[in-house]
């Protein structure tokens, strides 16, 4: 078998392996090095089983509510152990899946570790030893991991990071979640749902910092309700293992006592052992690759995607886009570059919170003239009479030209509305293009027209 490749991609996540398939696409002769399962973290760790997990969530959440509904149930059982399992069956078809397209296009699949060695040069360690293999381009696709704080040391059985919790075959009775961002809580929602007692704790001074603070502010009351203890503005000074259970001290000297502690408080990218100083790629304080629009890195022939750059957020679908651009430009194609107030943020527990563009804040600090529009799902009809009446959307409108600067969602449907705005921003479709766009009734995503119409003081539904 040949070791000469046109394109290597190292990392066969959701940046490695659409970079690898498209390039065999695009005829060139391609190479993907993936030391673990095909998919990353994303695929087998983290969006698609959690997804998984949050359905079951919502159903024992309707099954407990059902009776609004005039439905009448037996006191509802969980067999955890199966919960976790479904979700484990649903990745691994889709790490088989990506195997399959290998196959498909022709990407020649290399398990092992890869470690770059000269200019298009790679050596790859694997259980047969060692193989070197050159390319007359490279693509670093090796994603990341779940950050460490001073006095927070993951142990893997009662503090953890994701990757553990997403495959925990037991539920623990009580859980605090460190981090108010979407993983703690997406942990924090389903773990709440199968029973555990679940408190969140978070830095900032409110959950999902991110995000328009009124949506922040809603998920939080919403959490609250349902008897999630939320402790925001709240440092964690040291997280202890006391027997088979954990202590966790807070900023002001406070204990919190619980079974389990997930460390939910970002991500490093995976550079380290890429053997980057050897060949002079340059990375920031941080560890993350430097690339520009391209995705090349400062040597020639060497490109990095997805988490492990320094070029967006550290989401599964800024990977793709960007292995997209990257291999397009290799091939000689002319594409856009990835634009970074396009990029869509969803958070999957319920409410669901989805987001694109500048929040009212951000707007206003940039000095930019809106309006603002909102509406509430309460007065949307598919949304009341589906049940789920909370949250609302908020559109943030340029006033001179009428730019949708930003859009952002809380409700059950959140993080399938959002593409709207997304597609709006992409094409540069003003707030008057969206309120004379018919949109079918009755759905969740009038809501979206209706907020618009509002901030423009037209809307006839509130």
């Amino acid at each position: 078998m040949s070791d000469s490749f046109d394109l290597l991609v190292i990392g066969g996540g959701p940046g490695g392996y659409p970079a690898a398939i498209r390039g065999a696409q695009l005829g060139l002769k391609v190479a993907c090095v993936e030391r673990d399962k095909l998919g990353g973290v994303c695929l087998n760790w983290g969006c698609i089983p959690s997804k998984a997990l949050l359905k079951t969530a919502e159903l024992a959440h309707a099954i407990r509510d059902a009776d609004r509904f005039g439905l009448s149930t037996g006191e509802l059982s969980i067999d955890y152990a199966k919960v976790v399992e479904r979700s484990r069956k649903v990745s691994r078809r889709f790490e088989k899946g990506v195997g399959s397209l290998f196959k498909k296009y022709g990407v020649t699949q290399i398990p092992g570790t890869a470690t770059l060695t000269g200019p298009g040069a790679v050596t790859v360690s694997g259980a047969d030893g060692e193989r070197q293999l050159t390319a007359r381009h490279v693509v670093l696709a090796t994603g990341a991991r779940a950050r460490s704080f001073p006095g927070i040391t993951p142990d893997g059985e009662r503090i953890l990071t994701y990757r553990e919790a997403i495959v925990l075959t037991e539920r623990p009775p009580s859980v605090v979640v460190l981090g108010a961002g979407a993983i703690g809580m997406e942990f924090a929602y389903f773990l709440h749902a199968m029973g555990s007692e679940v408190t969140v704790v978070e830095a900032q001074p409110e959950v999902l910092p991110l995000e328009d603070a009124e949506v922040a502010a809603e998920v939080r009351k919403a959490f609250t309700k349902s008897g999630i203890t939320v402790k925001v503005g709240t440092r964690v000074q040291e997280v202890t293992r006391e027997g088979d259970a954990c202590a966790v001290t807070l900023g002001d000297g406070t204990r919190l006592d619980a079974h389990t502690v997930l460390v939910a408080l970002g991500v490093t990218p995976n550079s380290d052992a890429l053997g980057l100083d050897a060949v002079g790629v340059r990375t920031d304080a941080r560890g993350f690759i430097e690339v520009d629009a391209s995705h090349r890195t400062s040597v020639t022939g060497v490109y990095a995607v997805g988490d492990v750059c320094n070029a967006g957020p550290a989401l599964a679908h800024v990977a793709t886009r960007q292995a997209h651009v990257c291999v397009e430009r290799i091939a000689g194609h002319t594409v856009p570059d990835v634009d970074p107030t396009a990029i869509p943020s969803c958070t999957y527990c319920q409410p669901q919170v989805a987001s694109v563009g500048m929040t009212e804040a951000a707007a206003k600090a940039a000095g930019k003239d809106v309006r603002i529009g909102r509406f509430p799902f309460v007065a949307n009809g598919r949304s009341q009479g589906s049940g789920h009446p909370e949250g609302f959307v908020k559109v943030v409108i340029d006033n001179r030209y009428g730019e949708i600067l930003g859009a952002h969602i809380v409700g059950a449907d959140a993080t399938e509305m959002v593409a709207e705005f997304v597609l709006a921003r992409s094409a540069e479709a003003t707030a008057e293009t969206l309120m004379t766009t018919m949109h079918a009734h009755p759905t969740a995503a009038e809501a979206m027209l209706e907020a618009v119409a509002k901030a423009s003081g037209e809307s006839v539904h509130i």
